[in-house]
């Protein structure tokens, strides 16, 4: 589905939600509904019962101007302000262009502050009102990706994986975890990467037993295990994966949890498929981490979406527990609404890329994380890492 195309998915969407437009001011909905690619625009997307009201609206100011003339497809008014100002200017061309009679002007309630939205209604013509959007329509849209969307995201994984495979090949042996770290980042750059998707985790011995380590001056030392998590930005479009290699001969601890995260990573990857909820995925490699003992030592979910935003829609994770007086999900809410405002509530569908990426952390000793980024399709998924899961011994 191509950005005008996204546009008029989501206009339709606006009618059934009852507002007449929606202020779009997130940096990854923008890209996604409007192609553009730079760092400061907006975007206005009519309802489809207020197409009459003109085209959707497009501000950006002179230093985009030539970028969205290339960017931006047909349907969207272009307007740029003469100097890169304050976004309350960008704001007030935009609201010049809301029709006289008034109406229901929606925003991004996730991604718009509290001092954007007084500047936005300061603004504002008379009997026209802003609103959040309910719900998270661009957000559920982006779960699903198209083919191109899919490529890119391979892409980048391909880059990624090419880029650690050249590193390990190197040595890792006494580099220090920020070292290695730059050195991942830099290759993956030569490769074809705009940049990381994210800073670069390498944690090595009892430094892995913390989930989102910084890389440390520390020299990686022989038979300790090292954690590596990283990924590539391609086209706009992020990778997402993580590596436990040995360096050295590991402890035989080390190598029964290693083994126990790989078997739970490889039940879910098993069972994995379109209809099941995050939940239920979550439990399929949970369930075996706690059986082994290590129930209170995996304490993040078992994976996220990936695609503009290299954390996004959908959650795999443990079920959240009903608030006191709060209902239970009807059948319906689990079938892919988002219910009780749990993610991992709802039901996967073909076409999303998530990651699986079980883990153990022990501290003071090690940690362990196995991480693959798969797409799922009609029948079964499609795994777009491709290094070897099984323990590497450098």
């Amino acid at each position: 589905m191509r950005c005008a195309e996204r546009a008029q998915a989501l206009a339709r969407s606006l009618a059934e939600a009852d507002v007449d437009c929606l202020l779009i001011s997130a940096p990854a909905n923008l890209r996604y509904l409007t192609g553009f690619s730079g760092s400061s625009a907006i975007a206005l997307i009519w309802s489809a019962e207020r197409a009459a009201a003109g085209e959707h609206l497009f501000i950006s100011d002179f230093r985009y101007e030539e970028q969205a003339a290339a960017e931006v497809p047909p349907g969207y008014e272009q307007l740029f302000l003469s100097a890169a100002g304050p976004r309350r200017e960008a704001f007030g061309l935009l609201c010049e262009r809301l029709p006289a009679g008034g109406g229901r002007l929606a925003f991004e309630a996730a991604h718009l502050t509290v001092a954007a939205l007084r500047r936005l209604e300061a603004h504002l013509p008379e009997r026209w009102s802003a609103r959040p959007l309910e719900g998270d329509l661009i957000e559920r849209m982006r779960e699903v990706k198209d083919r191109e969307e899919i490529e890119r995201i391979a892409a980048a994984s391909k880059l990624a994986d090419a880029a650690l495979a050249a590193e390990l090949e190197v040595g890792i042996e006494g580099r220090s975890e920020r070292e290695l770290a730059a050195s991942l980042e830099h290759r993956m750059r030569l490769l074809g990467a705009s940049a990381a998707s994210f800073p670069t985790i390498v944690a090595s011995g009892a430094h892995g037993a913390l989930p989102h380590a910084q890389p440390r001056e520390a020299a990686i030392a022989r038979g300790c295990l090292v954690t590596i998590d990283w990924g590539a930005l391609h086209e706009g479009y992020c990778s997402d994966c993580t590596r436990t290699v040995a360096v050295g001969r590991p402890s035989e601890h080390a190598r029964e949890v290693y083994e126990i995260v790989l078997a739970a990573q490889q039940a879910a990857l098993e069972g994995l498929h379109s209809g099941l909820c995050g939940y239920e995925v979550d439990e399929l490699a949970r369930s075996l981490i706690a059986a082994a003992g290590y129930g209170d030592r995996f304490g993040h979910g078992l994976g996220h979406g990936v695609g503009l935003e290299v954390h996004e829609a959908p959650r795999l994770g443990p079920r959240r527990a009903p608030a006191q007086g709060e209902r239970a999900p009807s059948g319906e809410e689990r079938d892919g609404e988002r219910g009780r405002g749990d993610e991992a509530a709802r039901a996967l569908r073909a076409g999303t890329v998530v990651t699986i990426e079980p883990g153990i952390y022990i501290a003071g000793e090690l940690g362990v994380r196995i991480e693959e980024l798969v797409v799922l399709e009609d029948q079964g998924i499609r795994t777009l890492t491709s290094l070897p899961r099984q323990l590497i011994e450098l």
